[in-house]
This record gives C-alpha cells, structure tokens and sequence, in this order.
C-alpha cells in the first residue's frame, strides 16, 4: 500500500466526549459551565444578578453568561443545556417564577434561553434549584449509595427534591418534594404561599434569625443573619441554641413526614443553613429520631451534602443529561 493510501492513527480517533452546557439561576449570582460526563466542571463563569431589575434586564444577564460560555473553546462539544432555576418552576410550560427575581412571574425561561443565537438547535432542559441539587448530590454526591433519599436545601428558603427507586422525581411540573411548604404547625404564623404553618417558616435561615431576634437575642454587631446566630450558638448562648433547635425539630418532623409517604434511606441537607454543622445537624439527628419511629422510618442517614456551590451547575447538567439518547 502507498503511503498516500495509509490511513493515520488520527483518522481512527473517536470523537471528543460531549459536555453538557449549564446554568444556575439564583437571586444573587448567574452561573454557567461546561460539564462532562463525570459532572466535573471544567469551565466556569458568573455575573450579579440584576434582581430587582426589568424582566428583560436579568434576561440581558442570563444571555451575558451563554456569551461568555459560548466564547470558550470547548462549546461546540455542548450537546444540550441544562438550567436550574429558583422557583417556582414549571416545567412543562418552561417557565419560572422566582420568589427573589420579581419581573419574573410565569417567564418564559425555556423559550428565552433557546432563542440565544449560540444555543442554536441544542435541546434546553429546565429545573428548579432544589430538583438540581437533587440530581447533582445523587449523580456525584452523598445521595450516589442510595436509591430513594430526599434531598434538602436550607438556606434563605427551604427546597428539596427527591430520589425515588433510582431515578430523580421532579413531578409533572417540576416541584415535587416541595418540603419547605408542607404545613407542620397547624396554628403557625401564615406563609408568603398562601398557607400557614409551613416549614419554610421555621426552618429556614430567615426564621432562624428572625426567632433569635424576637426571643432576645442580640448580635454583637450589625450582622443579623442564621451566620451569626450559629456563630452565637457555637458560644453556647442558649437563645441561639434554642433557636436552631427549634428548625431542627421542624425539618426532622418534614423529613419524618416524607419517609412516611415514600420510604427513603436517606435525607442529604445541604444550602448555608447546614454550614452551622453539629449546631444544626445534631438536633436533627435527635428530633428525627423522635419523629421517625415506624419500623420502615428509622435508620435514615442523615447526611451534608458533598458537592457545596458547585450543585446547581452539576445538577442542572445532570437534568438535561438524562434527556440525552444513551450512546455506546
């Protein structure tokens, strides 16, 4: 054979690996990367989100972050985007309602995102932040041993998303596992939702802080947040131990309530209120011990999460991976 009929080893070379393209949409910050396959992220970028602004401004961020993404070399191997969003989120209209986005009521975030000119023909697949997270801890975090667990984020809010037989669960519109509004207190103090007594309104770092504050606790400076009152509970000041007490016990009796509907193995918590650690995570522990009495509910594991800020990139890859033909 003449050499000009050989075949080079670079024609034989497969194909570089597809990456899934993701967003991370929170009231703060607008994150975007480059994934792979094994939920590394191997580029990253953000910008402010310009929440109290125009519907169209914060659209103007959102499509900012794809310029940015689209500017790096590995894009074109970007098979689909993936977006977790704050919510409410519907999923099956593509649409998002972000408690701390204002303009955004019902928006068309789906319809949007794939309208930018880089996105071009590549799927988008929409979910919300505490869904992502889900996808994001069971794909490559604490949630990987388990086939059934429940998934929390306790931060200014409370979210969650649960893993059943296997598989992540959004629900038809994508708010399944919703915890932070179930009812725990029946005579508790109306929500934002519409209902009254809702674990959001106990458990999340707003309430930590806010019962703290109307128990008498006081700050040494100017720094009011759930940050402080652990950083005060660390100390033993037993107003701020009393306070994350009193979230732990309402989360246990969430978690209890969900095991008793589904049957998990687990309960992964992660978002800033679980940096307190022990401060936070002990109490659980004994409340859910308390809550969680039925043979099939005890034993639970209660874990952190293991994958911190870089969830939501991760699970929203995640979401839009799983719409993806299996390859060989």
């Amino acid at each position: 054979m003449s050499s000009a009929t050989m075949l080079s080893p670079a024609t034989h070379a497969a194909p570089a690996p597809l990456l899934i393209a993701a967003l991370d949409i929170g009231g703060t910050k607008i994150a975007g990367g480059l994934v792979d396959h094994d939920g590394r992220i191997l580029h990253q970028v953000q910008l402010p989100t310009p929440a109290r602004e125009s519907a169209d401004h914060v659209l103007r961020a959102v499509h900012a972050v794809l310029d940015l993404l689209a500017a790096h070399p590995l894009w074109e191997r970007a098979a689909a985007l993936g977006i977790g969003s704050a919510g409410p989120v519907d999923i099956a209209a593509g649409t998002v309602s972000p408690v701390n986005i204002p303009a955004w009521r019902a928006f068309p975030l789906t319809e949007r995102a794939a309208a930018h000119p880089a996105v071009g023909t590549r799927a988008v697949v929409l979910g919300g932040d505490a869904v992502a997270m889900t996808a994001a801890e069971h794909w490559r975090g604490a949630a990987r041993p388990y086939t059934n667990a429940l998934c929390i984020v306790v931060s200014t809010g409370v979210g969650a998303g649960l893993v059943l037989d296997g598989s992540v669960r959004p629900g038809p519109t994508g708010n399944a596992g919703h915890l932070g509004h179930i009812t725990v207190d029946l005579d508790g103090d109306p929500c934002p939702c519409g209902s009254r007594g809702c674990l959001e309104g106990l458990a999340s770092g707003t309430a930590i802080a806010r019962r703290a504050l109307r128990d008498g606790w006081r700050p040494t400076g100017h720094d009011t947040t759930a940050t402080a009152v652990a950083a005060a509970a660390r100390t033993g000041d037993p107003v701020a131990l009393h306070s994350f007490d009193r979230a732990a016990r309402a989360l246990a009796a969430g978690i209890a309530a969900t095991a008793t509907l589904v049957e998990i193995q687990a309960a992964v918590i992660g978002g800033g209120v679980a940096k307190a650690g022990s401060v936070f995570l002990d109490p659980l522990r004994h409340h859910l011990a308390t809550y969680a009495t039925l043979p099939f509910t005890s034993g639970i594991a209660l874990l952190p999460a293991a994958l911190g800020t870089d969830a939501g990139l991760v699970g929203a890859a995640a979401l839009a991976l799983n719409t993806l033909p299996a390859t060989g």
